[in-house]
């Protein structure tokens, strides 16, 4: 268990002084890994919020570049950054936010081969992918093996999130 140091309890004050949270909530956020499958527009906003919290172990998933049609929506990344790929950018940002995290860099798309081994490293799944194959696998990988998927999804201007494989609630199957 990594334990906090002394710079980030001056950089989690606000989450200690909270009772929800406290010390004991921010070491287990320290102490969590999170596997996020597509930087894209949920995502980039997902992974920037991830690493402020104080997550200490992030793995992202995407084989995409940035491209200037991103940008209005795809919140870490920048015009100096087209062209270069999601995953390199998102890492340099998010250490930038957060020092102390890991993160872990995978350059291609989940598939049948590699869900298993991949999801198997993290304790929680963010799908944030955006199409229904990569859905379908994450929701019958995840729930083989037992971890929690946060399901997320965007269209126009509605969206849904939910939780599935968490305290014996509902799965994606």
């Amino acid at each position: 268990m990594r334990r906090l140091t002394t710079e980030e309890y001056s950089r989690f004050s606000r989450h200690l002084s909270l009772n929800e949270i406290g010390e004991s909530g921010q070491q287990k956020l320290k102490n969590a890994k999170v596997l996020v499958i597509g930087a894209g527009g949920l995502g980039s906003p997902l992974l920037i919020y991830l690493a402020a919290a104080g997550v200490g172990c992030i793995g992202i998933v995407d084989d995409d570049v940035v491209s200037l049609s991103n940008l209005q929506r795809q919140v870490l990344y920048t015009t100096p950054q087209l062209g270069l790929k999601k995953i390199e950018v998102a890492k340099q940002r998010l250490q930038e936010l957060y020092p102390e995290i890991e993160i872990q860099l995978y350059d291609h798309r989940l598939d049948a081969e590699n869900a298993a081994e991949l999801i198997g490293k993290y304790d929680v799944v963010a799908d944030c992918s955006d199409n229904f194959a990569t859905r379908e696998l994450l929701g019958r990988e995840t729930h083989r093996l037992g971890k929690p998927l946060a399901f997320a999804s965007v269209m126009n201007y509605e969206g849904q999130v939910t939780v599935f494989n968490y305290q014996n609630g509902p799965a994606f199957s």
